[in-house]
């Protein structure tokens, strides 16, 4: 059987570790980035920045009229495909950059699979949230995650582009041969690209939905009756990350294995006795 590298920390102990996994490694979040882009939203509505019923082409240049707001895109509701189209299969996001967003976005009326307000999940909606709000503020996506969450949470060790020596990527057939991960820093960036060691993760669901520093929970967060939660999976990573209302709190983060047990094993941790 295929051992799977795995960490969970959780609010009622020290972590725990098995397989070679770490702590204080940097490892692929995937779609739990959209948990903080929503959070960038939030706070620069907040600030004044933006609004959050903006159309998208107040701020990229989407035709006019197209109907999807920047909170439609947050909630999954803009109607937007789940993925770009013409991705590749071995890495699929290498080759999409903020020309190819740019180009989509020119044709936002044409790309919708459905009308604004029906729900779509939709890593592309993340990617042009990240654009819209990288124009908003005038400032890279990773400068504004800095300055209106990480930074006043003060979360580290969270990034696009973690140094090769502090990466951790799920073995490979052979011994000591680790998987190559995908390449994730480009235009899909605030949907799934981020990399965070598993203690910062911890520390960004203490501090947004169990201290609730920076306010009530962005919408971007998931909800299962007293549960908040996001999950992601990349090519070989996988991690659920969630809280409930009694201040209980989990983080798992798997390599390799079925993204599927990584969230059940999440929500069978919450859903244990106190």
């Amino acid at each position: 059987m295929r051992r799977i590298p795995t960490c969970v920390l959780t609010d009622a102990g020290p972590p725990e570790v098995t397989g070679g996994h770490a702590v204080d490694r940097h490892v692929q979040i995937g779609s739990l980035t959209k948990a903080l882009t929503g959070t960038v939203l939030s706070r620069m509505a907040e600030a004044g920045t933006v609004g959050l019923d903006d159309p998208v082409e107040r701020w990229l240049p989407a035709p006019p009229g197209t109907g999807v707001t920047l909170l439609n895109l947050a909630r999954h509701t803009s109607g937007l495909p789940r993925l770009p189209p013409r991705l590749g299969r071995r890495d699929p996001y290498a080759g999409f950059g903020q020309a190819e967003l740019l180009g989509l976005v020119r044709g936002l009326d044409t790309v919708a699979v459905r009308p604004p307000g029906a729900e779509e999940y939709s890593n592309l909606g993340y990617a042009v949230l990240g654009a819209a709000l990288a124009a908003a503020g005038g400032a890279a996506y990773e400068e504004l995650l800095d300055t209106h969450v990480l930074r006043p949470l003060g979360v580290t060790e969270v990034t696009a582009h973690p140094s090769p020596g502090r990466r951790l990527t799920a073995p490979g057939l052979l011994p000591g041969v680790r998987r190559r991960p995908w390449t994730m820093d480009g235009a899909i960036l605030p949907a799934g690209g981020l990399w965070a060691t598993p203690r910062a993760v911890a520390g960004l669901v203490v501090g947004l939905l169990v201290e609730r520093r920076l306010g009530e929970p962005s919408a971007s967060w998931q909800s299962t009756g007293r549960l908040r939660w996001h999950n992601g999976a990349t090519g070989d990573a996988s991690v659920f990350a969630g809280a409930v209302d009694d201040g209980r709190w989990v983080v798992v983060h798997r390599l390799n294995g079925r993204a599927e047990d990584t969230d059940q094993a999440g929500v069978d941790r919450l859903g244990r006795p106190e």
